[in-house]
């Protein structure tokens, strides 16, 4: 439990350095070319094409900041990320957030089982998903954008916050709504998401 509080006092400490620079336009010929190795796994212009691996595109900016601080702390871990996240400097990490923000979001696909999304929109509801997602699931400063997001992503993503295997924010939200979801509940609200215009 110390390691992971120190973990989680790294990444906190890391943000708030982050937070007194504003980042910029990001619009130069270098953070694109970070961005470029983005897209290997996270998909053209930020849309993933690949399974388990979220989109990018039209993430808040804050939000991006904070799961390449997390995921640099190692309090967040992927086999993937960890090479690329120990080269990025905190400039990289302000710049790739506004760069990703900027994009335009992924379009949910056209949804073929309106009953599950119906579902899905109860549970939402129910469990006040956009108390901190806002209304239309678009997220803000450090809450991720869910609408438009991949179907098995937001599956994982809720099994893992769920197991206790994936950190939040600043406070544990994710982690206690999670953890009271039944394993349909989390399937129907990732159905619903995932398809939302």
């Amino acid at each position: 439990m110390r390691r992971q509080f120190s973990s989680y006092a790294i990444g906190a400490l890391s943000l708030a350095a982050l937070a007194f620079v504003p980042a910029q336009a990001a619009d130069n010929a270098a953070i694109k070319e970070k961005a470029a190795v983005c897209s290997g796994c996270h998909g053209e212009n930020g849309i993933s094409q690949t399974e388990n691996i979220p989109s990018l595109a039209g993430q808040p900016d804050q939000f991006i900041q904070w799961q390449l601080v997390f995921f640099r702390a190692g309090s967040r871990k992927n086999d993937q990320m960890q090479p690329i996240v120990e080269e990025i400097t905190n400039e990289d990490i302000r710049n790739l957030g506004a760069y990703f923000s900027q994009l335009t979001p992924p379009k949910g696909p056209e949804d073929g089982d309106p009953d599950l999304s119906k579902k899905g929109a109860q549970v939402a509801a129910g469990r006040r998903c956009a108390s901190c997602h806002t209304d239309s699931f678009a997220g803000t400063k450090g809450v991720a954008r869910l609408a438009g997001q991949r179907e098995e992503y937001l599956v994982k993503a809720l099994r893992d916050y769920k197991a206790g295997q994936r950190v939040g924010g600043g406070v544990a939200a994710m982690a206690d709504v999670a953890y009271h979801m039944s394993d349909e509940e989390i399937t129907a609200v990732s159905h619903y998401l995932a398809h939302l215009k």
